[in-house]
């Protein structure tokens, strides 16, 4: 059999037949003897519009059934998917075009690009009609239902790195990097095609895309999908669906609001979250509504999904990102790459067969941050318990020296997050003339006479003094990007003359 990841798919959905594929606008869309079809359709129209085997295809749109169509098939195809966050400018737009030599970019017609003396390349829109429509044209043509065989090793899609450091990176993943996550999950988390899923993700995002549509794809399960999130829609449709996949900011939010109850997830039976580290006091509060105990992940755009907590409530502990998956090989080494015991912290490196092949087209970033023995250097930090049990303690680049000690954000931000009434809390250092660096807490708060001194208690009670924050700016809203996650790279930047100025 074909490694083509859409060959996988197709396989493992026949005989579901009329069961509903996608269920869009609050109605059954498709059904999955009718989704290869329109996928082939979708080919169709990307071998009239030139796409072959290896070409580049960037997808810039929110999420719709025609995403996923388009998705399909270019893995049918052969070529190589390349999905882009719809709120990039056109200027980030340019770089990745330059980066990635598409033959085609597909766009909603709303979200910026560049125009075609920046970025000469052919360009299609996914609205439904309209000039230069994909959809359109793909509705006017017979279905191409042949898909491409490929092996294991072929490429399938590259995911851009954020870029917050420095330019983007495009990690090469593989139809055997995605095949064998999709297969280790799916064991993992006990899927079966008795389920639903209400996907709120982005799906050009590497939890939107390769976890819950994939998931969906693999069991021919039913696909709730949303455009974007939102706790009212979410709330209305969980009751319709048994899975349900967020990043700690979704989480929040729906606690936030009082239609939020046990009634209102009476039918789920698997909540996951990932992406962002997720507070355990998040984690405490959503088992005291729902009565469920979230399970946490730990993955990255190059390697997926890599760890995750046990499929058991009583095995998914809060501050913790669980075992590695099967097949996933992960140390904690030192700066030697000597392994740690229990409870030290060091670097993170994994192996496995979802490892992406590289770097696309940057061989000097591929060979610093792969070993010759085939282990990534993940660049975050972290220890393991006495059971093999993964905590992550932060990104090395996020790690503070303050005074010559280490200073692990994850663990002051902890501390802060009991406190009642603080609602989220990043913690990252700052330039300090006597301790070279000092600790900084930025919170958001739910009250207006919010006292910060139970800030400064709290911090003083768990923690030694070289840990604690010396600034706690209460703020409205903490920057992040469009997984919900804390850049701390833009408070380090509004912050670095806090004791230096």
């Amino acid at each position: 059999m074909s490694a083509n990841l859409a060959a996988i798919f197709y396989a493992r959905q026949a005989g579901a037949g009329a069961k509903p594929a996608i269920v869009w606008n609050d109605a059954p869309l498709i059904d999955y003897a009718g989704l290869p079809l329109m996928a082939g359709r979708y080919r169709a129209a990307l071998a009239a519009l030139g796409v072959k085997r290896g070409d580049r295809v960037i997808v810039k749109t929110d999420n719709s059934p025609a995403f996923v169509y388009t998705y399909l098939a270019v893995l049918a195809a052969g070529a190589v998917f390349v999905p882009m966050n719809a709120a990039y400018t056109a200027a980030e737009v340019a770089l990745l075009i330059e980066d990635a030599d598409p033959v085609l970019l597909i766009h909603a017609s709303a979200t910026p690009v560049p125009d075609e003396a920046a970025a000469p390349v052919r360009r299609m829109t996914l609205e439904p009609d309209g000039t230069g429509s994909l959809p359109a044209l793909a509705l006017t043509l017979e279905p191409d239902l042949a898909v491409e065989t490929v092996e294991e090793g072929d490429l399938a899609a590259i995911l851009f790195t954020s870029g917050t450091t420095g330019r983007s990176k495009g990690a090469m993943l593989t139809h055997g990097n995605l095949s064998s996550n999709v297969a280790a999950l799916n064991e993992a988390w006990r899927f079966s095609p008795e389920d639903s899923i209400l996907h709120a993700l982005p799906l050009f995002h590497a939890h939107g895309l390769f976890v819950a549509l994939h998931l969906a794809l693999y069991n021919a399960c039913t696909l709730v999908m949303l455009q974007k999130f939102s706790a009212e829609q979410v709330i209305a449709k969980l009751g319709r669906v048994s899975v349900f996949m967020g990043v700690p900011t979704y989480y929040a939010r729906l606690l936030a609001d009082e239609a939020f109850d046990r009634a209102a997830c009476a039918s789920i039976r698997l909540f996951v979250s990932g992406s962002a580290p997720l507070l355990p006091s998040v984690f405490d509060a959503f088992e005291a509504r729902t009565g469920h105990r979230i399970l946490e992940r730990y993955g990255m755009t190059e390697a997926l999904m890599i760890t995750s907590n046990r499929y058991e409530q009583e095995g998914r502990i809060a501050g913790t990102v669980g075992f590695p998956l099967p097949g996933v090989s992960l140390d904690i080494v030192d700066a030697d790459r000597r392994a740690l015991p229990p409870g030290e912290v060091g670097e993170i490196e994994i192996k496995g067969p979802n490892l992406c092949a590289g770097y696309w087209r940057r061989p000097e970033a591929t060979a610093e941050s792969f070993h010759p023995d085939g282990f990534f250097r993940t660049g975050d930090t972290g220890f393991k318990d006495s059971e093999g049990r993964v905590s992550i303690a932060g990104r090395s680049k996020d790690l503070i020296i303050s005074g010559g000690f280490n200073v692990y954000p994850a663990e002051v931000e902890i501390a802060l997050a009991e406190v009642e009434g603080v609602v989220d809390v990043a913690v990252f250092g700052v330039p300090h003339p006597d301790f070279g660096e000092a600790v900084v807490a930025a919170v958001i708060v739910d009250r207006e006479d919010f006292d910060v001194t139970k800030l400064e208690t709290a911090a003083g009670a768990g923690l030694a003094r070289f840990k604690q924050p010396k600034a706690i700016h209460v703020l409205a809203e903490l920057p992040r990007n469009a997984m919900g996650k804390i850049m701390k790279s833009e408070l380090r930047k509004r912050y670095a003359g806090t004791f230096t100025a």
